[in-house]
């Protein structure tokens, strides 16, 4: 059939062109021959060409295959070490951190993309609100729709959008929105640190606390920003001030540590506090700073100051005494004492009972211009400008100091100060005599120090030695702290009145100490609002009731974690430890 079918096909193909085709029959017998020829050399072309293909992807092959253990097994830090041009440079954000002495941070940024649109670029407004509104339920509808329909060329619509909900904005196809890469602001620690760190704004500019001080400087986005605070000593202090206030029914309350020799503040706490993760959602009494604004009569830790004042300028000695047998009438007001001795009183047992008649004498002899002069000198008349805080509160002082100012002054009425006010005078009395200005960045070993002498030497130890009997035998005994010296002074002040004079039930209950006492190294501060007594104090709402008991719990915690070993040595004498670089109205009052 095959020898057939091919004549038929020369036999058409002849009459074609007019003239027959050269038969020849072993020709005639060759023509399949020839055709399965050219099979055979196709389908040896096509094995050489899959054979070097192959050749080909197991070469490709092999070089990944090399790449990957070399990445994953002979040099794995490969895949995350940037090259030059890329990862350092990417990472960059627009602030710098702000972290703790430690390291430990306190504020950082992060990449993130805030979600804009170009209303005229809208085809669907009110498609695209629908469905913006399913992704983010927190905007409304109808403020979308206004917004989308506005005849403005440029509207925000959320900024800060997290990667989901990036995302899920981009799945809606919709022209005219788009994003625009940005950073935000995060507090790591929420409320712990808030009246120190502050917070930024949505435009990342500072705008309370260090963030707005320094704001100029974490624009720059250098090096973190290494603050004196120590979060380990910062937690402490609040949680103890925070069940202070559960238990005695405070609306609020303040307190810090400070370093007696370099004025660095550990831990600096004002309650109530904020988190600036959501400042739109924080009441003002939140986001006001008790510790540097808010100034106060701070009652009778003042009595630590004219004792202080009248031993350095030679009016009095540690065997003076002063009478204290009936209250100091002026004319329809009276000085009394809350616990009266009725005697004559030394200065000690002036400090150690809290006697506010024996204060008031030696003030007295101490002389109106002495008192001023010296609390100018401790830093008493004027705002702590060294603190590098923009709320910084300036101290209440008599328009006219008179005779009856410098007596209730004397014991911690009449003249307002802040509670850091109150720390760094304390720390001025118990460090040597020499006043320190508070700071809340890190001071650097071996850094000189802009400090000036108040008192002497000998006048410091004993002001240490009369602190510490107020612990050991007076009303600050709560404040006493196994394994660690404490010495302090109570104060209990009545509140000033909305409608003028006094509030007798609205106390401020202090205490004020200092630790190691034999050589001090921390002032540690506490100060209740408006403590209720309870059944457990005995229905007492004094700062030796409410507010030692907290510098005990404090002490007793943080010692160990800075290092401070325990100690029972006596008060007194020169002790060995760390130096530090030095460069050049009148009415009754329950005064414990």
């Amino acid at each position: 059939m095959n020898i057939l079918k091919w004549m038929s096909i020369r036999e058409r193909a002849a009459g074609k062109t007019g003239r027959p085709l050269p038969v020849s029959r072993d020709r005639a017998c060759e023509g399949p021959v020839h055709l399965e020829g050219e099979s055979k050399t196709a389908i040896e072309t096509g094995r050489t060409r899959l054979l070097l293909g192959g050749l080909i992807f197991v070469f490709a092959f092999s070089v990944i295959g090399v790449r990957l253990v070399d990445v994953t097994v002979i040099d794995p830090e490969n895949r995350v070490r940037p090259t030059v041009s890329q990862g350092p440079a990417e990472l960059r954000m627009e602030r710098a951190d702000i972290v703790d002495r430690n390291g430990q941070i306190l504020a950082t940024s992060l990449p993130t993309v805030s979600l804009f649109a170009h209303p005229k670029d809208i085809r669907d407004a009110k498609a695209a609100a629908l469905g913006i509104h399913r992704v983010l339920p927190e905007l409304s509808e109808a403020d979308l729709l206004a917004k989308l329909t506005s005849d403005k060329t440029f509207v925000y619509l959320k900024r800060n959008l997290t990667p989901k909900q990036h995302y899920e904005i981009n799945r809606l196809g919709q022209p005219g929105l788009d994003f625009e890469s940005s950073e935000r602001r995060v507090y790591p620690q929420g409320p712990l640190a808030a009246h120190v760190v502050g917070l930024a704004d949505l435009d990342n500019k500072g705008i309370a606390g260090v963030e707005k001080t320094f704001d100029g400087e974490l624009r720059q986005a250098g090096e973190p920003l290494r603050l004196s605070i120590d979060l380990r000593v910062q937690e402490s202090l609040r949680s103890e001030l925070q069940t202070a206030i559960a238990k005695s029914s405070a609306i609020g309350a303040t307190g810090m540590v400070m370093d007696v020799q370099t004025g660095e503040l550990l831990a600096m706490v004002s309650l109530p506090d904020f988190d600036p993760n959501l400042p739109a959602t924080q009441l003002p009494e939140a986001m006001f700073n008790r510790a540097t604004l808010g100034t106060y009569e701070m009652g009778s830790t003042f009595k630590l100051f004219t004792a202080a004042a009248s031993l350095d300028a030679g009016v009095a000695n540690m065997g003076s005494t002063f009478d204290a047998r009936a209250p100091i009438k002026i004319s329809r007001f009276e000085i009394k004492d809350y616990h009266p001795m009725n005697k004559f009183l030394s200065i000690e047992e002036i400090i150690i009972h809290s006697s506010n008649i024996g204060a008031a004498r030696m003030a007295l002899d101490l002389g109106t211009a002495g008192q001023k002069a010296f609390l100018s000198r401790i830093g008493m008349l004027k705002p702590a400008s060294s603190l590098e805080l923009p709320e910084v509160g300036s101290p209440q002082v008599p328009q006219t100091w008179r005779e009856i100012n410098t007596m209730t002054i004397s014991y911690g009425h009449g003249l307002s100060v802040t509670p850091v006010h109150l720390a760094m005078g304390v720390a001025t009395l118990v460090n040597g005599g020499m006043h320190v200005p508070p700071t809340l960045i890190r001071r650097e070993p071996g850094e000189q120090i802009d400090a000036s002498r108040v008192i002497s030497a000998k006048t410091s130890e004993s002001m240490r030695k009369l602190m510490r009997a107020v612990v050991e035998a007076g009303t600050g005994s709560k404040a006493g702290t196994n394994g660690y010296e404490v010495g302090g002074k109570t104060g209990t002040a009545e509140k000033l009145s909305v409608h003028g004079g006094y509030a007798k039930k609205a106390l401020l209950s202090s205490f004020i100490g200092a630790f190691p006492i034999n050589n001090p190294r921390y002032v540690v501060l506490a100060m209740i609002d408006e403590p209720k007594g309870t059944k457990e104090t005995f229905g007492f709402a004094t700062g030796g009731w409410v507010a030692a008991p907290v510098v005990s719990r404090v002490v007793a915690r943080i010692g160990p974690l800075l290092g401070v070993a325990p100690s029972f040595e006596p008060v007194g004498g020169e002790q060995p430890g760390r130096q530090a670089s030095w460069g050049t109205g009148v009415r009754k009052v329950a005064s414990n």
